[in-house]
Order: structure tokens, then sequence, then C-alpha cells
């Protein structure tokens, strides 16, 4: 007996205890006769100790600084690309922008594959990949050979920014996932601001290869960390189980299967669905909407990058490692816009602990109130941010602290509208997260290639103008999708709308409807995309064992 329960609960990289695990007279089945997780399970991710589960988090979010932190670290060593290849900046811009478009291709490649092998080796597999094609940028002979590096490891760390949401899915339950998310999009922010500070000061004594050395030292040091994340994904865990069982021969269920093994989708079909329902879902008014606002979000976050070197070097003459410092100003504030949605949790916690609202209550407009807060602060602090560095005279603290809040804004508006679209699409929301990470990754791509031009002809006071007022017109979409998202979501032609369609009808027959549509608890990813690109019966599974075992 005791060799039978040490196969049942192993597992590689368990991040349990093998006499935890309790196992009754008869392996828990679920209704349908497949390997399911029993209450209580201690294999099931959900009941993993706290310790455990917040240690994955920052290992899976430690992959995501390094694909933050790379995408804009060539940005603060433009200068030596330009001299050593000879080319102009906008040329030597484009090591940013080809590895931004590898995020447009990396999920829609390697999500799918998660399906079949589970999160762990899609990260083990791709990372590793990511690390090599980096020797390739450092020790590049031509520029050619720097942009294809360039655009290889954006493919391929990709996968991690995408699938981590995923993991964080995984861990959490919805509410507990509003704390994970704040890190994970503290991050997506922090790290590019990271990037240039670094090369900026390593451009004062060293040249552009440098940059690329920090990377590699970096990445060295996680994957050694990446090596101690388990496999998170239920039904690959399931799928693993119902493996050791059948290894097992226990008399009655030497045939025993998980879910997953029943299904008969292909590799070939999970990339048909993933490679065309984002492009469908994309033009949804809430996918488009949320699509073009974050759009516009990404694209000015890699604008800052190109903008605090024209404000604090070009007109005020510090050098490029000085000049890179009021970028930590932003880091600051995407801690700040973290902090605020810690605390906003812990409300909403407050208020179901004491009875004033149940969890099943929520609807997804719940998450638009950090969107319509952000979206305000935004055009706010980016009109600050303009006129106060468009004069030298103003003490240079100025700017800097307004792009503190303006970090700040833009993280609100990240997490509140990942979690929306989440909890809109429900199923179909890998795909929503796919469109949005496309759309606004091409976006932050071309920033690059623009913001100087713009900004040397309409000057820092009115190219800041120019966005601000963009940000104004695009801050009234939280307040409508807050007022009439439940009446957009019944019109959607999508899961969430066939939900709200059948409780509307069946509401209308049990007696007056109440003001809310009660949404389902989401057990999805977020995101995102950034997010996790799963499938529709992907997430159906997902669902199906959580309820089963709820």
């Amino acid at each position: 007996m005791e060799a039978i329960v040490r196969i049942l609960s192993y597992a590689n990289n368990k991040p349990y205890r093998s006499r935890d695990v309790r196992h009754e007279p008869h392996l828990y089945l679920n209704e349908d006769g497949f390997v399911d997780f029993a209450p209580g399970d201690v294999e099931n991710p959900h009941n993993w100790s706290m310790a455990r589960r917040v240690t994955i988090t920052m290992s899976a979010v430690l992959l995501v600084v390094n694909a933050t932190f790379a995408s804009s670290s060539p940005s603060g060593c433009f200068g030596s690309i330009s001299k050593e290849f000879g080319v102009s900046t906008e040329v030597a811009g484009l090591t940013v922008t080809l590895f931004l478009l590898g995020y447009c291709a990396g999920p829609l490649i390697f999500a799918p594959l998660s399906e079949f092998y589970g999160r762990r080796w899609i990260f083990y597999t791709t990372f590793t990949l990511y690390i090599a094609f980096n020797f390739l940028c450092a020790f590049a002979p031509n520029l050619g050979a720097l942009l294809v590096g360039r655009f290889l490891t954006g493919t391929f760390v990709s996968a991690p920014l995408s699938n981590a949401p995923g993991v964080l899915a995984d861990l959490w339950d919805p509410l507990q996932r509003a704390n994970a998310m704040a890190g994970f999009s503290a991050m997506v922010y922090v790290g590019p601001a990271l990037g240039p500070v670094i090369a900026g000061f390593l451009e004062l004594k060293e040249d552009w290869r440098w940059s690329f050395y920090v990377l590699l030292w970096l990445g060295g040091v996680t994957a050694v960390v990446m090596l101690t994340i388990p496999e998170t994904y239920g039904p690959i865990v399931l799928y693993n189980k119902a493996k050791r069982i059948r290894k097992a021969k226990i008399p009655g269920y030497e045939n025993v299967k998980a879910k997953i093994e029943s299904s008969d989708l292909t590799l070939v079909g999970i990339y048909k669905v993933a490679l065309t329902r984002p492009w469908i879902i994309l033009f949804d008014p809430i996918s488009l909407l949320c699509a073009i606002y974050m759009a516009v979000v990404y694209t000015l976050l890699y604008m800052l990058f190109t903008i605090y070197p024209i404000v604090f070097q070009e007109k005020r003459g510090w050098n490029s490692g000085v000049g890179e410092l009021p970028l930590l100003g932003t880091i600051v504030g995407a801690v700040i816009g973290s902090l605020i949605v810690l605390v906003d949790t812990q409300i909403r916690q407050r208020r179901i602990e004491r009875g004033e609202k149940k969890m099943e209550d929520s609807v997804p407009e719940d998450r638009l109130v950090l969107g319509m807060i952000g979206g305000v602060a935004f055009p706010a602090t980016m009109f600050w941010f303009a006129w106060s560095a468009e004069y030298n005279y103003v003490h240079w603290i100025v700017p800097t602290i307004a792009g503190c809040f303006l970090a700040s804004s833009l993280v609100l508006i990240f997490v509140a509208y990942l979690n929306y679209l989440v909890d809109c699409y429900l199923m179909y929301a890998a795909s929503a997260i796919a469109a949005n990470t496309i759309a606004r990754s091409a976006c932050g791509a071309a920033a690059p290639l623009f913001t100087n031009q713009m900004f040397t002809a309409l000057g820092v006071g009115g190219g800041g103008s120019l966005i601000g007022g963009v940000a104004t017109l695009l801050a009234c979409i939280p307040f409508l999708f807050y007022k009439y998202g439940k009446q957009i979501r019944i019109r959607s032609k999508f899961a969430p709308a066939l939900d709200a369609r059948t409780k509307e009808k069946t509401d209308e027959e049990a007696g007056p409807r109440d003001e809310a549509i009660q949404s389902p608890v989401s057990q999805l990813s977020e995101i995102e995309s950034s997010v996790s690109q799963l499938s529709e019966s992907d997430e159906v599974q997902r669902g199906e064992s959580i309820k089963t075992q709820d």
C-alpha cells in the first residue's frame, strides 16, 4: 500500500509532501467517470500552501521581468548601435520594434502547445531558446544578425509573458488573482523602465553589447529559478495523475482517464482556433474598444523611452546615464498603482466577509472602477508631464513626479481592462486577450519609429498634449462600459452573451429581474495574454474540474 501511495502522489517538482496526500478506499472520479481533484485534494494547485503559491508566482513574474526588461534595454544605447553599424537612430530603433513584433507572433505559436504539454515545459523550452538567441544578439557581427536575434528573442520570451497570467489563474481564486495580477502588471512597467536606465549608464563606459551581456546574466539566474516551477495547469496535472494510476494497475482503475485524454482535439485543430478566433473576437464591441485603449496605453509606454531622453538629455544636457534616471519615477508609480489594486482587493474581501456582497453577485463591470480612476488620471498626468517638461526652468522633479503618477494610472488601466476582458468573455477570454496582446504589441512596436520626429516637430508640450487629448477622448470608455456593459454583453454573440440571455429569460419567468447580471466566478486566466491563449474546450475543462471540486 505504501508503494501505491508513493506512486499516486509522485509528480516532478511536486509542491507538497507525499505524506500529505490522502487516498480514500476508492479513487475520486467525477460524474463523467474521469479522474478529478477530490475536495481538498493537495494535488490541486488551488490547494497548495500559500507560501508555495507565492513562490511560484514570484518565479513566473521573474520570467516576465526578463521579457519586459529585454524589450526596452537597447533603447538606452541607440547611439552606440548607430555608431558601430553606421545607421540612423530610427534604424537602431528597429531593435525594439522587431522584439515587440515577436510579442505578436509568440503567443499564437506557443500558447496552444500548453494544452498538449502544460505550462512548465513551454516555459523551459522557450526561455532556453530566448537565452540562446541572446548570444546571437550580444555577439552579432552585423546589424542584420542583431535584428534577426531580436525578433527571435522577442518571439520566444513572449511565451512566459503570455502564459504567466495562466499560472496565476491556476493558483489563485478570482479575488486573490487581482493581487497577483497587480504584481504582474507592475512588472510590465518596471521591466521596461529599468532597461534604458542600466543601458544608459553602460553606454557611458562601454558599448551596446554590454546591455545584452546584462540580459544574459539575468537570464542565466532566472533559468535556475525557473526550474523550480512545477506543472500548474489543472488538466495536465490530472492527466499525469491518471497515467500514474494506470501504471499502478489498481484493480478497477486500470483504464481510468483524465478528461483531457477523451478530447478529440488535435494540435492542428487547436491552432486553427488559436489563429482565427482572436481576429473574430477583436471586432466585438467590448474587445475592440478595450484593444484601442490598451494600444494607446502600450504605445505611450514605449514612447516614454524616447521622450525621456529628449526631455532630460537633449533639452537639459544630462548624459545618457543620468538622463535615464527619471524613468525610475515610473517604477515608483507602477508600485503605487499595484498598491492601489491591493487596497481595492482588500476592500472587496472585507465586504464579502461582512456579508454585504457575495462573490457570485459580482459582475464584470465591477472591475472598471479602477479603470475609471486611471482613465481620468491618464490625460491629467500626461498634460502635467508634457508642459512641465517643455520648459527647462521648471525643476526636473516636477516632470519626474508627473511621470510617476502617469505610470500609476497606466497600471490601473492595465489591471482593470485585462480582468474585465477575462470576466466578460469567460471561456473565450483567451482569444480576447490574444487579440488585445497583438493589437497593443503592434502599436508599441511602432513607437520608436515615429516618436522622435513627432516630438521634434510638435515639441514636448505639443506632442504630449496630442497624446493627452486622445486619452481624454478614450477616458469615456470605462464609464460607458460601466453603465451599458451589461446590455452590450447581452447582444454579444459569444458565450457571455448567451449566459446573459439565458439568465434574462429565467429571471423574466421567475419574476422581477435584478439590476446586475450574476456572472459565474471566472476560473480563467487573464491574461493576459498576455495572457494565456487557451482554446474553448480547454477553458471549459478547467471550469468543470473546479466546479466538481467545489
